[in-house]
């Protein structure tokens, strides 16, 4: 699964987001004799993201999905 690059169009935030997804994974649990756990093998079922919300100014209804195109690796994100 590929993860996409968000931009916000109220500040044009590039690098700063709060993303909520629903996650469906299933997942290999390995306990230890004394009883502590570690997760191994996770492979994830599905995913779908359920909320975006811009960290710097805090608007959802405004954060957009880049394509490829405008998603490029020569951004200055500094």
């Amino acid at each position: 699964m590929s993860t996409p690059r968000y931009r916000c169009a109220a500040c044009g935030n590039l690098t700063r987001f709060d993303v909520v997804t629903d996650r469906r994974t299933r997942a290999f649990h390995h306990y230890s004799v004394g009883g502590t756990l570690t997760v191994e093998e996770e492979e994830v079922l599905s995913e779908e993201v359920v909320d975006v919300q811009c960290r710097w100014c805090g608007h959802g209804r405004s954060v957009e999905i880049l394509d490829g195109a405008d998603a490029g690796t020569d951004l200055d994100v500094s």
